[in-house]
């Protein structure tokens, strides 16, 4: 039987790696840690990147269960960055280079025979110029160390490998599964393997067939399945596809697959899920995390899912700019949220090895990931480099032959770009709030925008057939806009917050208006830390709808506000409610993002109106904002606290109220999970909120906090913190251990606060 052992605990860490040191023994130096890890902590912001780029090594001392014995036992390693070599008992295993994908080593020729074995893993967290995603430079950061799980499996006779599942009639009342998976033997024979496919939910068997098999690839068809619901983004069905391998009647491996029933197309009238015309509204994500990088667990993977579906409210979300953790893939088939995944890279395609190593990322992206309902496209281009028809002819070939049910699309900033995918990705700035108007005034023949037209100076999106030149329509796709063009950080000025969030809103309204654009993705999601080449000089890049604690701007107000209703109300004011924040003070125009059909707006008890949204200007949007232009509270004029009500069919559904004199009154502590996992360690945020007396957030209360932790766990970075813009964040993890975790927040001015995590 095919067994998987975890082995992410215990491990020794030695950041003062040298060239000839010691492969086996554990030096008295070394840390001990557990995975998943980044090699160096990193502060928020203002550090030197380099930091992080160095030569480490982890060593862990292997007790292989004596059962194992005389069968092919195998090390795999979920995500290593950048490169790594793995040796036991000093020997050298295997070298991976490329730190996105998971790679395996067999271990069983370098075993001992006494059952105790050190393995040990040299990695290389440089920016090496033969790796993708470098070479060039590259708007963030990939942080360095084991920094996702690590197991052992091990089987004896055969297993089964890269299994896909497809349905391929899943439109028709009577639905077809068809299960192909290798079998791989450890000793090559010609014997008969006896192979099950079983479809299950809820533990019960819908369908199954068994038949005899040969080692290699095969094939079991599940037909006529009936009842059978698809997998849908208010409904994401899952289903299981069990597999049991046997010999002689004896059990040899058992795999489980979470699979959904749907039918994603990309066509050149939009994109079609199970044959429902969806508008693709969603956002672009880094996996990175301040402090630890990519070090995450899988509970806080998943919750970015929760946070881009459920608070965002998109259904679309681009794993930029390379493949994402398993966990953050598996919680979007969950819960319904569409995925683009694309291989790593940013601008710069490198030579022909380095493009033989690309190559190998979308096949190991491909067979890793081929079997997630909720991906329905491979992004198989670096991101926004320039045109090679034969590096890009490989990579759409071999996306092809993995999958034949996904599209491919390759991201790009260019019109006229050679055409070689499925779908016509491009990243699309052209909105810049009149930029190139004012630069055109001033620069002749300004090389950035060629041919500038006037009447496409304010245009939201290009129109695809330009941007193609080509002259018929193809599917169409927007990767990117904003971002760079009006970074944001969530405690700027109102009017600057203002404005990117009414940027966001006009890009989708352009898409929405278009039917041959299957939707748009903002750049992008969460701020992240990058290079000092890019960012606001601190190593962020202020660039997300939310900051790197994922707490919002204004501008996610402009993607929550497009939720349907029975997903939740939302009413979000775009202002702080305070007559000097604006240049000339007050408040107009008061913009208000919301999925009412109406908002009453109140100045002390005065009803300034009833405003409906503003459907000249957004009216493709499901849900536009309304913008207030008649109320301009004069300088002078004595500042009343305002109330608004949110109607829907007339009656008063969302209520919100802003004090004319906010004070501070209190400390809002709130932790996205009481009960945490003992074993491999386990982590949940904590999100802390300085409150006036009408329960708003107090945008400019920088006060410092304290957190004292207690028992099984601790902090993740610094317990001494500063509020931005009367907020943050902090992550608590655990240490593997069972028991309880207290933490207590600390204000000088507020007061503190505890809440207590069970861990079991």
């Amino acid at each position: 039987m095919l067994e998987t052992l975890k082995i992410n605990q215990e491990w020794y860490f030695d950041d003062n790696y040298e060239e000839g040191k010691d492969l086996v023994k554990i030096m008295p130096y070394d840390v001990k840690i557990g995975l998943p890890h980044q090699n160096v902590e990193i502060p928020y912001n203002y550090f030197d990147e380099k930091m992080y780029q160095i030569i480490t090594s982890y060593k862990k001392e292997l007790t292989i269960p004596k059962e194992w014995k005389n069968r092919s036992i195998w090390v795999n390693f979920e995500g290593v960055m950048c490169a790594a070599k793995v040796y036991l008992n000093g020997e050298l295993v295997g070298e991976h280079k490329g730190g996105y994908t998971p790679f395996s080593f067999e271990i069983t020729p370098y075993l001992s025979n006494t059952g105790k074995d050190n393995l040990t893993v040299i990695v290389d967290s440089t920016e090496r110029a033969d790796i993708p995603p470098f070479g060039g430079t590259i708007d963030y950061l990939t942080y360095g160390g084991i920094y996702r799980g690590v197991s052992l499996t091990s089987f004896d006779k055969a297993c089964l490998t890269e299994t896909v599942v497809k349905t391929p009639n899943c439109l028709e009342d009577q639905k077809d599964l068809l299960v192909t998976s290798t079998v791989s033997e450890v000793v090559k024979t010609d014997q008969l393997y006896g192979l099950r496919v079983g479809l299950y939910k809820d533990n019960t068997c819908l369908a199954e067939c068994e038949k005899d098999v040969n080692a290699g690839e095969n094939t079991i068809i599940l037909e006529e399945l009936r009842g059978i619901m698809l997998w849908e983004l208010s409904n994401p069905v899952l289903y299981e596809v069990r597999l049991e391998l046997s010999y002689n009647n004896q059990l040899l491996h058992q795999e489980v697959i979470n699979i959904g029933f749907r039918k994603a197309e990309f066509k050149s009238e939009g994109f079609f899920l199970n044959g429902e015309r969806i508008q693709l509204i969603g956002l672009n994500r880094h996996e990175s995390f301040p402090y630890v990088g990519y070090a995450m667990p899988d509970r806080v993977q998943q919750k970015d899912a929760d946070i881009l579906k459920d608070e965002l409210g998109i259904n679309m979300v681009r794993t930029s700019h390379y493949p994402q953790s398993k966990a953050f893939l598996d919680r979007c088939d969950e819960i319904g949220l569409l995925v683009f995944e694309e291989i790593p890279g940013w601008q710069h395609t490198g030579d022909l090895e380095w493009q033989d190593r690309s190559v190998q990322d979308v096949r190991d992206m491909i067979v890793r990931d081929r079997n997630h309902p909720s991906i329905v496209i491979w992004g198989v281009r670096i991101n926004e480099a320039q045109d090679n028809h034969d590096f890009y002819t490989r990579t759409n070939e071999l996306a092809r032959s993995l999958d034949d049910t996904r599209a491919t699309g390759g991201v790009r900033y260019l019109e006229n770009s050679e055409f070689l995918e499925d779908v016509y990705t491009m990243n699309d700035f052209i909105l810049d709030g009149g930029l190139r108007k004012r630069m055109a005034k001033v620069v002749s023949n300004y090389e950035t925008y060629d041919n500038i037209n006037e009447e496409d100076l304010e245009l939201a999106l290009r129109e695809p057939r330009k941007v193609t030149g080509l002259d018929h329509a193809v599917p169409y796709l927007v990767t990117e806009y904003n971002g760079h063009m009006f970074p944001t950080k969530r405690f700027d000025q109102e009017e600057r917050l203002i404005e990117v969030a009414m940027r966001h809103a006009k890009v989708q309204n352009a898409a929405y208006k278009d039917s041959g654009i299957s939707g748009a993705l903002g750049w992008c999601a969460f701020d992240y830390n990058t290079h000092a080449d890019f960012g606001s000089g601190d190593k962020i890049c202020y660039h997300g709808v939310m900051d790197m604690f994922r707490l919002p701007k204004y501008s996610a107000a402009a993607y929550q506000s497009q939720k349907d209703r029975d997903d939740g109300i939302v009413m979000t004011p775009m202002t702080h409610w305070a007559r000097g924040e604006r240049s000339m003070g007050g408040v107009t125009p008061l913009v208000i993002f919301t999925n009412c059909d109406e908002v009453r707006f109140y100045t002390g008890e005065t009803c300034a109106g009833t405003f409906k949204p503003d459907y000249e200007n957004f009216g493709a949007l499901p849900h536009p904002p309304i913008v207030i232009n008649e109320f301009t509270g004069n300088w002078g004029e004595y500042w009343y606290d305002a109330y608004f009500e949110g109607l829907v069919d007339g009656e008063v559904v969302i209520t919100s109220r802003y004090s004319a004199s906010p004070v501070p009154t209190e400390l809002d502590v709130k932790v996205d999970d009481i009960l945490l996992a003992s074993g491999d360690w386990d982590a949940t945020r904590v999100v802390v909120r300085a409150l006036d007396q009408t329960s708003q957030v107090l945008p400019f209360f920088m006060d410092p906090i304290n957190i004292a932790v207690e028992g099984v766990g601790g902090i993740i970075g610094p317990n001494n913190l500063s509020l931005i813009g009367g907020e943050i964040a902090f992550w608590i993890k655990t240490f593997g251990n069972p028991g309880e975790i207290k933490i207590t927040v600390n204000s000088a001015l507020l007061g503190s606060q505890s809440h207590t995590i069970t861990v079991g």
